[in-house]
């Protein structure tokens, strides 16, 4: 392989280390274990008289490097030292499949956690973190270091004691969504006992395009506190389905929005007697109607969802996996439940919410591996400043990736490439057959069963085995059908014999939505040297093309289609038509890279506010003191200014509403309403004596402190609550800006800093509510607060 001119740059510098690491091979293989474990005492005294990481990477290296030699009897080849560099210097190292990616993160892993900061290791799923914690763990605790892994654990079973035991070792696994809920829950802590998270110091990220590229527009959300149920679902969904696409709606190319056309919104007036649709009392109203229209022409049954016991369970569209306890916001997922007459459930309000992009930037180093990040260099320079480096294979790949195979419509080439799997599967090669999403899997299902061949099927309904179907996937006779990126971080080794059948043969059944997945579902063939095949057929019909190819290239396949015929598949064999549809494939990639920017940038508004928000509950966490004398005063200035004109009767209503129920309506006959300072010095002594009431009660500087700390953080956490769930459904907006051809991001953060302004007064307001409103017992020498 040709490497670009930059890489060998590098390759040559990390070369320079790899032989001072080899170079201690050889002492290193002559320390007794005793020895070799001591060597982790004698790194630790090095940093703390001021050496650094960098200092010891040598050393350190070459001795966890004969570690995994004594315990897991592999020896790390010089490549993978390669990579290892990589990772330590805070890069990305694309490996190619089978290279030992996880041997490989053991050195820059037991490297940093010398630092006793603490390392984290993430993956895409609980099988490999669980695998990869039981054996990689071993070579750890051999030398001296604590292994943590969360994944292993039942999570409502996991207390926040027992999540602190686990962060707390000096190397932890865990997957990026378990991780990313662990940061949310964390941070929606009420006292020091229920944190458990220490600052991030470093994250190695495992399969890194997948999780910052693939999974970068998904937000992970907690939810809780549900809203009102709507009854407007059902009624918007049986009006859509009067509705005539292109007359009363339209749709964008890209099926990325939709929205009612002039004819569609008399429609709307007349079905729901309303005079004018677009109306501020119709707000909701016209929500429903673009949900339901979302719901039947966006999102797809086993392409965006699966219905499973009853449920809607999201897909993840990259490997058709189920995306465990996610679901869509702002009612979405009820209106597809609507759709597909299932039970609806509660539309629950955002708590905490966070993007992977900035999940991963809180870390102050963090680095990948992958096998195909290459083509997305630039995308990772400029979002996480994460230089990917090309790491040489061990043995040369030999794997032969022919040309794409390309046909007009979708019956011929499903014809054509069923005619290759009986030819390869006849003479017993293996085969895995690589679909874009579940239905398509399905469809190859049906065809192979047609023709009595036996196999396996990888997609969101069989989950369970993934890792031990897709690893026999290379013996003699097997045929798998599998999404993009199932079972991925999993060997493949070749069965007895199937090496002089030319190994195992990747059959793709179309062109991904970018190149990368492309090369990740080829990568599963020829790894270590093996021999295989890649060979993939293209319809005109695919979704790629159909959604980002050229005007005359669909024109064509409107032509060729009146002709087809499924028996005698027409090969396309024009360059014109092939260089078209790598060019489709590049503007599905440029629009998955501009979405993923805008989301980035939709987050940083909430990032600044979700920052300032969780560094203030930090600090309150830890006061031992906490002041609000001067909160509640400015509520009360608040309340005087706004209020015009001030009678007794608000001063009254007031005091009833926020302060307390069992106020007296003569203490307030002597006040003078005419002057604002008397008001407020009434109020506040009102405030004074019912807070020394409260302290008398609560004896203790202790309880007094944690009865103050309690009803702050609960103001907070109540009005970021709202505020999150505010912003999700501004966001969800942002798209009818689009059309009205405004800017929908700037819009968006005007909007969100003006509510975050708001919000500061409601957390104000609240904090009074809650230290006048609440109700304190005690039994038995236990303190209880009760909020209204």
């Amino acid at each position: 392989m040709k490497y670009a001119l930059i890489d060998r740059r590098r390759l040559r510098k990390l070369n320079k280390i790899l032989k001072k690491i080899n170079a201690l091979s050889d002492f290193m293989a002559q320390l007794s274990d005793e020895e070799l474990q001591y060597q982790t005492v004698l790194f630790k005294d090095r940093l703390a008289k001021g050496e650094t990481l960098d200092d010891l990477l040598v050393e350190a290296f070459a001795s966890i490097r004969e570690a995994a030699k004594r315990i897991l009897g592999t020896y790390p080849y010089d490549v993978q030292v390669l990579g290892a560099i990589v990772l330590h210097q805070g890069n990305i190292a694309e490996m190619k499949t089978g290279e030992g990616k996880t041997l490989t993160a053991t050195m820059p892993i037991y490297l940093n956690a010398l630092s006793g900061k603490g390392v984290i290791l993430v993956t895409t799923n609980d099988y490999l973190a669980n695998r990869d914690a039981k054996e990689m763990g071993k070579v750890y605790t051999f030398m001296g270091l604590t292994v943590g892994n969360i994944a292993q654990y039942d999570d409502k079973k996991l207390t926040p004691k027992m999540r602190r035991k686990i962060y707390n070792c000096d190397i932890v696994y865990t997957t990026h969504s378990g991780l990313g809920f662990d940061y949310l829950m964390d941070n929606l802590a009420s006292s020091p006992e229920h944190k458990f998270l220490r600052p991030f110091h470093y994250v190695i990220i495992d399969e890194i395009d997948a999780i910052l590229l693939d999974n970068a527009q998904t937000p992970l959300v907690i939810s809780g506190a549900p809203k009102v149920q709507s009854n407007l679902y059902q009624m918007c969904n049986d009006f859509i389905l009067t509705l005539v696409k292109e007359i009363d709606y339209k749709v964008d190319e890209e099926k990325t929005s939709v929205w009612l056309t002039e004819k569609g919104m008399k429609e709307a007036e007349a079905f729901f007697l309303e005079k004018h649709l677009y109306t501020h009392d119709n707000i909701k109203l016209v929500q429903h109607i673009l949900l339901a229209l979302k719901a039947h022409l966006l999102f797809e049954k086993d392409k965006d969802y699966v219905i499973d016991d009853k449920e809607i369970k999201l897909l993840d569209r990259q490997d058709g996996r189920v995306i465990k306890g996610v679901k869509l916001q702002s009612g979405q997922h009820q209106a597809i439940e609507t759709k597909e007459h299932v039970k609806i459930t509660t539309d629950d309000r955002a708590m905490a919410t966070i993007t992977y992009q900035n999940l991963f930037k809180l870390f102050p180093k963090m680095s990948g591996m992958t096998g195909t990040g290459k083509v997305a260099e630039d995308e990772f320079i400029e979002t996480y400043q994460l230089e990917v480096v090309v790491i040489p294979t061990h043995k040369p790949v030999i794997r032969i990736d022919y040309p794409d195979k390309i046909f007009p419509t979708l019956p011929e080439k499903l014809y054509a490439s069923m005619e290759m799997v009986k030819q390869l599967h006849q003479k017993g090669q293996p085969i895995i057959i690589a679909t874009a999403n579940v239905d398509i899997s399905a469809i190859y299902s049906q065809l192979l069963l047609m023709e009595g061949i036996p196999h396996n099927v990888l997609n969101a309904y069989n989950v369970a085995k993934e890792a031990e179907i897709i690893k026999d996937a290379g013996q003699f006779g097997a045929v798998t059908v599998a999404t993009p990126i199932a079972g991925r971080g999993t060997d493949i080794l070749l069965g007895k014999g199937v090496q002089e059948l030319g190994g195992l043969a990747i059959i793709g059944t179309e062109k991904m939505t970018n190149p990368r997945v492309d090369l990740q579902m080829r990568g599963r063939s020829g790894r270590q040297g093996d021999p295989g095949m890649s060979q993939f057929f293209v319809s005109l019909e695919d979704d790629v093309i159909v959604k980002n190819g050229a005007k005359w290239l669909i024109k064509h396949y409107k032509e060729l289609s009146k002709t087809a015929h499924s028996h005698h598949p027409r090969q396309l064999k024009a360059k014109r038509i092939a260089r078209a549809i790598r060019q489709a494939q590049e503007v599905s990639e440029n629009k998955g890279r501009g979405a993923r920017a805008m989301a980035l940038a939709f987050d940083e508004s909430v990032k600044v506010q979700r920052n300032l928000l969780y560094k203030e509950r930090d600090i309150l966490i830890e006061q031992s003191h906490i002041p609000i004398q001067n909160t509640l005063e400015t509520v009360i200035d608040n309340f005087i200014d706004q209020t015009v004109p001030l009678t007794i009767q608000n001063i009254e209503r007031y005091i009833l509403d926020n302060m307390s129920y069992q106020f007296e309506h003569h203490l307030l006959q002597s006040l003078n309403v005419e002057n604002k300072l008397d008001v407020k010095q009434f109020l506040m002594d009102y405030i004074q004596q019912e807070l020394t009431k409260k302290e008398t009660l609560l004896k203790s500087s202790q309880n007094i402190t944690n009865f103050y700390r309690t009803c702050v953080i609960k103001a907070m956490d109540e009005s970021w609550i709202g505020q999150v769930d505010y912003l999700q459904q501004l966001r969800a907006m942002m798209v009818s800006r689009t059309h009205a051809q405004k800017d929908p991001l700037k819009e968006y953060k005007k909007e969100a800093y003006i509510a975050f302004d708001d919000m500061k007064n409601v957390i104000k307001y609240n904090i009074l509510k809650n230290v006048m409103l609440s109700r304190i017992t005690i039994q038995d020498d236990r303190l209880s607060i009760h909020f209204v």
